[in-house]
């Protein structure tokens, strides 16, 4: 038996993409599906870029070189062969694997190694994706040239890892599109909710049509949120009565919340009550009564559904994100990964921002056709850019434009999809245009989105038209008066105000952004140039120290590069900015 050693290596770690699944449809044609791929592909790839495999699990591999840049030769190499060898094979059958590359000293034995860095690799390669390869960045900086396509996915906390590893995803070309033996297709990761037909205190007919469009106006608007699936109207028309098991319900449609309600009407007048349960514990969440005129019906009707959105979406989200952060991480989906990392992102702190685009990137892994991750990753860029501050703009401007537009191949019919894709064609791409069209295709798409309505703001202030500007961001702070994020909403409403010239109202919502969340560069930039705008140059100047402090290596020379206004109000911006203090 050949003694240990031990070697600084370069560890190549591969899984097969839901081999749990594939065994469990048709558990013989899998393993020979996967012993043909090692005969074909694996073995003999590996032994061309001198590696040597280590070991062989189940439904994986690991293999060591002693060349970083042949370990990711060969990764790409066999994904590669891999695709074109299973091509032919149903999606449903086909054999996908996920890699990664981490570079350590290990110790060898002839049939395994050992030590912190092969934990390492086993632990990244589920974040990448499927057909994918992630590289830590120890292994990254001795890529060279291979690195240049490369995604900073920022420090990942690894299970049973203690310090956080720097991980970059590599471009694979013809990489799957689709996760393939996970969750069935179809499968719905977002927190379900049904419409209940409302109760009715009279018989008469005019009674059962008040009720019946006020229900069909709520299922129409809830639809429009990305944050719940709704159920059809149709398969709600049983359940009626005064006496509900909401529970039951639950059960009966697969729906984890339930809104029903009731319609009186005496003498012209209407009184329409709502009620949001939870259908796990039967609980009632929220209740809302809306009083109003029988010949007001229509606009009672749209503030029920307004508000009913307006309400349910930070709801729901926030106890979703509750029960997200309850599960175990084996039981995540890519729904659930969202959301924790819409919590880190909006910290606006350094680690916890790093993390979440970890956290996109494995809600990816997890369902590589989940066209919200892609969307807010591509937001992720555009902060990072931004507010927290790129060391390669140019290379996340890509990464930015690359993953919105993979959202919107995922899904073009999502009002927050389009809202995203253009705020990136216009913050990061300055194709104000094109943005505007898509940012109008995001508000047609969810008239009750408070993100598109948000987003379009900030794309008429860079064109200069402050009333729009004013118009739009006022539409997104009504239809998020709930929402925990309020301060993104109220910091465009301000900008808006100081495009538009309001000075006094720019301040007052400036003030507001910045009193939630003192950590946002951008509500801090606002309030710092509208106070310089009013003549208070102490305050300006305590502003702009304050910004300082939040942001320390902020400079006017490169801030000006990536700053969206145009003509004179970037000049007059930029000046009032400097005039406060801060150093160019």
């Amino acid at each position: 038996m050949r003694p240990s050693q031990r070697r600084l290596v370069a560890i190549l770690a591969a899984d097969v993409v839901g081999y749990s699944r594939l065994m469990e449809a048709d558990e013989e044609q899998t393993h020979a599906e996967l012993m043909r791929l090692r005969s074909q592909v694996l073995d003999p790839g590996i032994a061309v870029h001198q590696g040597q495999v280590i070991k062989n699990t189940g439904d994986g591999f690991l293999a060591i070189f002693d060349s970083v840049l042949e370990a990711t030769r060969c990764a790409l190499s066999l994904q590669q062969s891999v695709a074109a060898h299973t091509a032919e094979r149903s999606p449903d059958q086909r054999i996908i694997f996920r890699m990664a590359i981490n570079v350590a000293d290990v110790i060898v034995e002839e049939d395994d190694i050992y030590g912190d860095g092969v934990n390492v690799a086993a632990r990244l390669q589920a974040y990448a994706e499927p057909g994918g390869i992630v590289v830590s960045g120890a292994a990254a900086e001795q890529i060279g040239a291979l690195s240049a396509g490369a995604i900073d996915i920022g420090e990942l906390h690894l299970r049973n890892i203690a310090r956080p590893v720097r991980v970059f995803a590599l471009h694979v070309q013809g990489s799957p599109a689709r996760l393939i033996g996970e969750p069935l297709a179809g499968a719905e990761p977002r927190p379900s909710i049904a419409v209940l037909p409302f109760r009715k205190h009279q018989t008469d007919p005019e009674a059962a049509s008040t009720l019946a469009v006020t229900v069909d106006d709520i299922i129409h608007s809830l639809a429009a949120l990305d944050d719940l699936f709704v159920i059809s109207r149709g398969s709600t028309l049983g359940y009626s009565g005064d006496t509900l098991d909401v529970r039951a319900i639950g059960r009966d449609l697969g729906v984890r919340y339930v809104l029903y309600g009731s319609v009186r009407r005496h003498r012209g007048l209407l009184r329409i009550g709502t009620e949001l349960s939870d259908t796990e514990t039967g609980a009632i969440i929220r209740a809302d009564h809306y009083n109003g005129k029988l010949a007001d019906l229509f606009e009672l009707q749209d503030r029920i559904s307004i508000d009913v959105v307006k309400t349910i979406a930070p709801q729901v989200r926030e106890r979703e994100l509750k029960r997200a952060m309850r599960k175990h991480p084996q039981n995540m989906t890519a729904y659930d990964l969202v959301l924790q990392a819409l919590d880190l992102i909006y910290r606006m702190n350094h680690e916890p921002f790093y993390r979440a685009r970890g956290l996109l990137q494995q809600a990816i892994s997890h369902d590589p056709n989940y066209a919200p991750a892609y969307a807010y990753i591509a937001l992720w860029y555009v902060l990072r850019v931004g507010e927290i501050g790129s060391p390669d703009p140019d290379s996340d401007v890509l990464a930015g434009v690359c993953h919105a537009a993979a959202s919107i191949e995922r899904d073009s019919t999502s009002a927050l999809t389009l809202a995203i894709y253009g705020h990136v064609q216009s913050f990061l791409v300055r194709d104000y245009n094109r943005a505007a069209t898509f940012l109008d295709r995001a508000i047609a798409a969810g008239p009750n989105s408070s993100m598109a309505w948000t987003m379009s703001s900030f794309t008429c202030g860079y064109l200069n038209d402050g009333a729009a500007a004013v118009e739009r961001a006022e539409r997104g702070v009504r239809l998020s008066p709930l929402d925990a994020r309020i301060f993104w909403h109220e910091g465009a409403l301000a900008q808006a105000h100081y495009i538009s010239g309001d000075y006094e109202q720019a301040l007052t919502w400036a003030r507001r952004a910045v009193g939630r969340n003192d950590a946002i560069r951008y509500n801090i930039r606002t309030l710092i140039a509208t106070l310089a705008a009013l003549g208070r140059r102490e305050e300006s100047a305590d502003a702009a120290r304050h910004l300082l402090r939040v942001q320390p290596d902020f400079r006017l020379g490169s801030y000006i590069k990536r700053c969206p206004f145009q003509g004179a109000t970037l000049d007059q911006w930029i000046g009032r900015l400097r005039s406060a203090g801060l150093p160019d």
